[in-house]
């Protein structure tokens, strides 16, 4: 595998740096995020780490888990890199983390799943289970399905579905480019969305298929003079961070006329990075944004931003703390592996729409909201004149994809 290497060695060399783990304190659950907090893209972990916090506030102010216990939210700074993930992974199990949350890259998730499931067969007693809320890859709910990982995200193939059934209804577009970025992640996108493509509209000519370093091109003046010569009429791209907002600012400010079709745009940085040169033409997938009309999201949204000084965006958190809660009291214990034996197999109806796990590969589904950035939205995003509104929304029934899962359990 890619990272085995890597993984067996950096895990040895970190098992030789521990001691016995310290004793846990009984009335807490500790929650370890193990993501980004530093460098050109921290603010991003950063944003994670204040949602993750946000959440497990309200579910122990509602009386935590198993009738008083309160969840305990802990930050591990990976830089971003799959060898530094293993190294804060085993220091969140040493400090008694049995739940580790994970969002940032597909690549440190591949890292997460490879290192637990060799973990929790060796030290059965001190099981981990992986929470993975934004890692998109479908490789990590098909051949690289674990019971140690459960996705509460739609992945690559459900979100390029919400996105193709958009581009299908809409005549203008004849002509596609893809913009991705050069690792699991990038490469997941562009093989759906040809295909899809392929499927849905047939006309569709594809003019450009990009791969660029992961966050490492700082001039994208080049890309969009390659666009632009190719007269295509809309972009594929799933970039986020830096590689997203500089993407979409370098073309707002060159005038480049496509409509941008992103799984992130509508995230942290991309109102502001684009300007008025977005509307109308950036458009997001998410499974909600600020201007869905709900009053318990709504409620959330304005207690965030009064707490954090920054618009709420990892919803998903909400939904995944409230049913992590919920399958420890069913289950009675904390223990990993009795939690996620109830958490597979659970449905629950959020605000926004019924939700559930799928047993066969643990991935998750939900109400997904394709959205255009537009400055006719009663909610702003980032102080800005700008926000999102909805243009089409599939259930979560309507999103389900095959798995070829065959997981093995413990």
């Amino acid at each position: 595998m890619k990272f085995a290497r890597i993984l067996a060695s950096t895990a040895l060399a970190a098992l030789a740096l521990t001691g016995p783990a310290p004793a846990q304190d009984a009335s807490t659950v500790k929650l370890a995020l193990i993501d980004g907090q530093s460098g050109p893209n921290g603010f991003i972990g950063e944003s994670m780490r204040q949602h993750l916090q946000f959440f497990a506030e309200k579910q122990n102010a509602a009386g935590g888990v198993l009738g008083g216990r309160k969840f305990d939210v802990v930050a591990f700074d990976n830089k971003f890199d799959p060898q530094e993930t293993i190294i804060q992974l085993q220091k969140a199990i040493d400090a008694g983390a049995r739940y580790v949350f994970h969002g940032n890259s597909s690549a440190v998730a591949g890292a997460i799943v490879d290192f637990l499931e060799k973990h929790n067969r060796r030290n059965p007693d001190k099981s981990v289970l992986y929470i993975n809320f934004a890692a998109l890859d479908p490789v990590l709910t098909n051949d690289k399905c674990s019971f140690w990982h459960f996705r509460f995200d739609a992945d690559v193939n459900i979100r390029t579905a919400a996105i193709t059934n958009q581009i299908q209804k809409d005549p203008s577009i004849k002509k596609v480019y893809l913009f991705n970025q050069d690792y699991s992640f990038g490469k997941a996108v562009r093989t759906a969305a040809t295909q899809m493509l392929k499927d849905k509209r047939p006309d569709i000519q594809i003019v450009g298929d990009e791969l660029i370093p992961l966050q490492k091109v700082t001039d994208f003046t080049p890309y969009i003079a390659k666009i632009r010569a190719t007269g295509a009429d809309a972009v594929i791209s799933a970039n986020w961070g830096n590689d997203l907002n500089q993407l979409v600012k370098t073309g707002g400010e060159l005038g480049l006329p496509v409509k941008w079709f992103t799984y992130f745009a509508n995230g942290e940085g991309g109102v502001t990075a684009l300007g008025a040169a977005g509307v109308g033409r950036v458009f997001a997938v998410s499974e909600w944004h600020m201007n869905v009309p709900e009053a318990t999201s709504e409620k959330l949204a304005e207690e965030f931003g009064k707490k954090y000084n920054r618009d709420l965006f990892f919803y998903r958190l909400n939904t995944v703390v409230t049913m992590l809660a919920q399958s420890m009291d069913e289950a009675k214990t904390t223990d990993p592996k009795a939690v996620a034996e109830k958490l597979e197999t659970m449905a629950f109806k959020s605000p926004l729409g019924d939700t559930y796990v799928r047993a066969a590969d643990h991935q998750f589904y939900q109400p997904l909201y394709v959205s255009v950035m537009s400055d006719d939205v009663s909610k702003k995003l980032e102080k800005t004149p700008f926000g999102f509104k909805t243009v089409g929304m599939s259930a979560a029934k309507e999103t389900e994809v095959p798995t070829t899962c065959k997981m093995k359990r413990p």
